[in-house]
C-alpha cells in the first residue's frame, strides 16, 4: 500500500467513524459497539485494501494520549481511598483470570502447550483503560465504582503483561522462574511510577514558564508519549508511566495554566481522544479482516476454533464476578474498622463491577505481538478477538440497562464537612466580593465604580462617542475591569483553599473552575486585554 492510499484509508475510516458515532447518538447505542460493528461490516467488504495492523503502532500511537487523558481527570484522593479495591481487581482479578482462562483452554485444547493456555490467559484478562472509559461515560454509576473501574483499568496492564511476557517467554524456550517474574513486575511498576512522576514533575515546571496555550498543549501531549517512551526504553511499565504522569499534571493543573490555556487544552483534548477512540474501536472490528485472512478468507474457516472462543469468553466473565463477590465481602469479615466506616454494599454492587470488564486495544495488541511460530497462535488470536467483541458488543450496551435496573444510586454522598457546588459557589462569590470592597468604598465611603453588571451600558456609550471621548473613558474602564478581575482572582484562590482544605471534591472544583474561566476570559475581551496567542 502506497502512502498516499494508507492516508486515503484513514480519512476513509475516520469519516466511517464519525458517521457511525453519529448513528449510534441518534439509536441510542453506545459508540464503542457501533464503531466496533462498523469496523467489521468494513472487514468483510470487498475490494478495501489490504491493512496489516501493527501491534507496536497501535501500543505506541493511541495508548499514551488516551491513558494519559484519563488519569488527568482521576482524582487522586478518590484513587487513593480506593486503592484496595482498585489492587484487588488489577492485581487478583488478573491473576485469578489468567489461571481460569489457561485452565480451560487446555481442558479443550490438551494440545496447546501450559505455556500457551497461561499467554492466552493473560491476553484477555485485563480490562482495557480505553473501553472502560468509552463505556462507562454514558452511565450513570456511584463516583467511587467509577474510580475503582477506571483506577483498576489504568494500572492492571502492568500484571497483565507480565504475565504475557513470561508466558510467552516459557512457551517459546520451555523455561519459567516464578522469582525472575515477581522481580520484572516489581521493576515494571517501580520504574514505571518513577519515570512517570518524573516526566509529570518536569512538565509541570516548563509549563508554569509557558504563556502560549497552544504550546502548553503542544507539551501536554509530548508529556504523555515522552513518559511511555522513557518508561519502555529502561524496560519499565509504559502504561504506568503515563498514568502516574498524567496524575501529575492533573493534580497541579490550577496552579500551573491560566484560564486561557486551560480552556483551550480541553477542547483540543476532547476532539483529539474522540478521533483516537474512533479510530480505535474501527480498527477492533477491522482486525477481523487479518483473522479471516489467516483462515482462508473464508467465515466457515473459524467454526473449529470457535467453540475455545467461547468458552474463553465464558471463562473471562464467570472468573471476574467469581473473584469480585468474594472480594467485596471477605474485606468487611476480616476488618472491624471497614465495617464501621461503609456500610455493606447491595449485591448490585459487586454485579455491576463483575460485568464492567471490558477488553480492548490492550488484548489486541497483545494478540497480534505473539511470534508467528508461537503454538496456537491463529486459535489464540479468534479467542482474544471473541473475547473483545462480547465484552463491548454485548456488555457494554447492556451495562447502563442493568444499572438502571438495579436501582443503584449514582449519587455520592458527600463526605463529612464536605461542600455541594451551590454551597461552594456562595463561598467563592463572597470572596470575591470582599476583595472588591476595598476598592469601591474609599475612605469617604462614597461608591467609587458603578456596579459590574453596567459593563454593558458603558460598552454601548463608548462605541456612541468619538475617539476623544473614548479616550477619557479609558481609566475609567481599566479601573472596573481591574477591579472585576480582582474579584474573579480572589474569588479563584478561595475555591482552590476549599479543596486544598478538603472541603469540596475535585469534581466540584473542576465545575465551578470552569465557571471561574470563561468568566475571566469574558472580562478580558471586554476590556480588550488579548489572552495569550493560541
Amino acid at each position: 500500500m502506497t502512502s498516499v492510499a494508507l492516508f486515503e484509508l484513514i480519512l476513509g475510516l475516520l469519516g466511517a467513524a464519525l458517521l457511525l458515532s453519529l448513528a449510534a447518538g441518534r439509536l441510542g447505542f453506545p459508540p464503542a459497539a457501533a464503531l466496533v460493528v462498523g469496523g467489521m461490516a468494513l472487514a468483510l467488504a470487498p475490494g478495501l485494501p489490504a491493512f496489516d495492523l501493527d501491534p507496536d503502532l497501535i501500543m505506541v500511537l493511541f495508548l499514551p494520549p488516551l491513558l494519559l487523558e484519563s488519569a488527568y481527570f482521576t482524582v487522586w484522593r478518590d484513587f487513593r481511598a480506593s486503592l484496595g479495591p482498585i489492587l484487588s481487581l488489577s492485581l487478583g482479578a488478573v491473576l485469578f483470570t489468567t489461571l481460569v482462562v489457561g485452565l480451560v483452554a487446555h481442558m479443550l485444547v490438551p494440545a496447546l502447550p501450559w505455556a500457551a493456555c497461561f499467554a492466552l490467559g493473560a491476553i484477555v484478562s485485563p480490562p482495557d483503560a480505553v473501553a472502560a472509559k468509552a463505556v462507562l461515560a454514558r452511565v450513570a454509576l456511584p463516583r467511587r465504582m467509577i474510580t475503582v473501574l477506571e483506577g483498576e483499568s489504568l494500572v492492571n496492564d502492568a500484571s497483565g503483561l507480565v504475565l504475557y511476557r513470561f508466558a510467552v517467554a516459557a512457551a517459546l524456550t520451555g523455561s519459567f522462574s516464578a522469582w525472575a517474574a515477581a522481580g520484572s513486575f516489581a521493576w515494571l511498576a517501580v520504574a514505571g511510577v518513577a519515570v512517570g512522576i518524573a516526566c509529570g514533575l518536569a512538565v509541570n515546571a516548563v509549563m508554569r514558564r509557558l504563556h502560549d496555550a497552544n504550546a502548553i498543549t503542544v507539551l501536554s501531549f509530548l508529556a504523555a508519549y515522552v513518559a511511555y517512551l522513557a518508561a519502555e526504553e529502561v524496560h519499565a511499565s509504559g502504561v504506568l508511566a503515563v498514568v502516574a504522569c498524567g496524575l501529575m499534571m492533573g493534580g497541579r493543573e490550577h496552579e500551573t495554566f491560566d484560564a486561557h490555556a486551560r480552556r483551550h487544552s480541553v477542547a483540543v483534548w476532547e476532539f483529539v481522544v474522540f478521533v483516537l477512540e474512533a479510530l480505535v474501536f474501527v480498527l477492533i472490528g477491522l482486525a477481523l479482516r487479518g483473522v479471516l485472512a489467516r483462515s482462508g478468507g473464508q467465515v466457515g474457516a473459524l467454526a473449529a476454533d470457535l467453540p475455545l472462543a467461547l468458552a474463553v469468553t465464558a471463562a473471562c466473565v464467570i472468573a471476574r464476578l467469581l473473584w469480585v463477590f468474594p472480594a467485596v465481602y471477605l474485606r468487611r469479615l476480616v476488618s472491624p474498622r471497614h465495617r464501621a466506616r461503609e456500610p455493606a454494599p447491595r449485591p448490585a454492587v459487586p454485579l455491576i463491577v463483575g460485568w464492567a470488564g471490558m477488553r480492548g486495544v490492550v488484548t489486541l495488541a497483545a494478540a497480534l505481538a505473539l511470534p508467528v511460530d508461537f503454538p496456537g497462535r491463529d486459535a489464540i488470536l479468534i479467542a482474544a478477538f471473541v473475547v473483545i467483541l462480547f465484552t463491548v458488543l454485548v456488555q457494554g450496551t447492556t451495562l447502563g440497562p442493568l444499572i438502571r435496573r438495579l436501582r443503584l444510586d449514582p449519587i455520592a454522598h458527600l463526605p463529612d464537612g464536605h461542600l455541594d457546588a451551590p454551597m461552594a459557589r456562595v463561598v467563592v462569590n463572597e470572596a470575591g466580593l470582599t476583595a472588591l470592597e476595598g476598592l469601591v468604598f474609599p475612605e469617604s465611603g462614597a461608591l467609587q465604580h458603578p456596579r459590574l453588571v453596567e459593563e454593558y451600558r458603558r460598552r454601548v456609550r463608548a462605541t456612541s462617542r468619538d475617539r476623544d471621548e473614548r479616550k477619557a473613558l479609558e481609566a475609567e474602564k481599566n479601573e472596573h475591569f481591574a477591579a472585576a478581575l480582582l474579584a474573579v482572582r480572589s474569588g479563584r484562590s478561595a475555591l482552590i483553599g476549599l479543596h486544598r482544605e478538603n472541603r469540596i471534591h475535585s469534581s466540584v472544583l473542576r465545575q465551578l473552575e470552569a465557571e471561574i474561566d470563561l468568566e475571566e476570559l469574558h472580562l478580558k475581551r471586554l476590556a480588550g486585554a488579548a489572552p495569550a496567542h493560541g
